[in-house]
């Protein structure tokens, strides 16, 4: 059980979700930083950076408040290693086709970093999650029709693996499905606790 009221510093609809099925109550304040990374930061250093960058970003705007502020960064990423070409949120439909054609029969990693800040200690834990996930072939007719849906929009990697993306997934390895979506469930509630001990 939280001892102190938890704020997503974040307005992902699909990390609210993932957070209220989780029974977490809990306030929103989305982060406006800047996203922008030195070069030759891997994937789960990325992550990571941006997630404690907008997570101490909404701690810094509450002062001394006695709460908990969680927030998270999801990263798609093809090739091995720092060196891996990374995706995040599409800029437009054409950029969203090409990201997908680039994930189109490949074996991908999805890391989402996660933090979580006391305003009133400065105190903070943070880690991150990896899934790898493996895609079929997508024929170039599928994903046209894919880009013409929209799902794509403010999505990492240009797709939505709890919405029809999901047709593409062949298989996932190491993380879970709600680290795809775009917060690991049981990495941020063992932070929750670990920081609230």
């Amino acid at each position: 059980m939280l001892q102190r009221p938890v704020v997503l510093a974040s307005a992902s609809p699909r990390r609210r979700d993932l957070l209220s099925r989780a029974g977490i109550e809990f306030s929103i304040r989305a982060s406006n930083v800047d996203e922008s990374l030195a070069g030759g930061v891997g994937p789960e250093a990325a992550c990571s950076i941006l997630a404690e960058r907008k997570a101490r970003a909404v701690a810094g705007e509450l002062g001394d408040e006695d709460v908990f502020v969680i927030g998270a960064d999801t990263v798609v990423a093809v090739g091995a290693g720092d060196g891996a070409r990374m995706f995040g949120k599409p800029a437009d439909a054409d950029e969203a086709g090409a990201m997908l054609a680039e994930l189109s029969d490949s074996r991908h990693r999805v890391v989402t970093g996660v933090c979580v800040v006391h305003p009133r200690s400065g105190r903070s834990v943070a880690a991150w999650e990896r899934t790898w996930v493996t895609m079929r072939t997508i024929e170039p007719g599928e994903i046209e029709a894919y880009v013409r849906s929209g799902e794509w929009r403010d999505k990492a990697g240009g797709y939505a693996i709890q919405e029809h993306a999901d047709a593409f997934v062949t298989g996932l390895e190491e993380g879970g499905f709600d680290n795809v979506v775009g917060l690991p469930v049981g990495l941020t509630l063992a932070l929750l606790e670990r920081l609230g001990t």
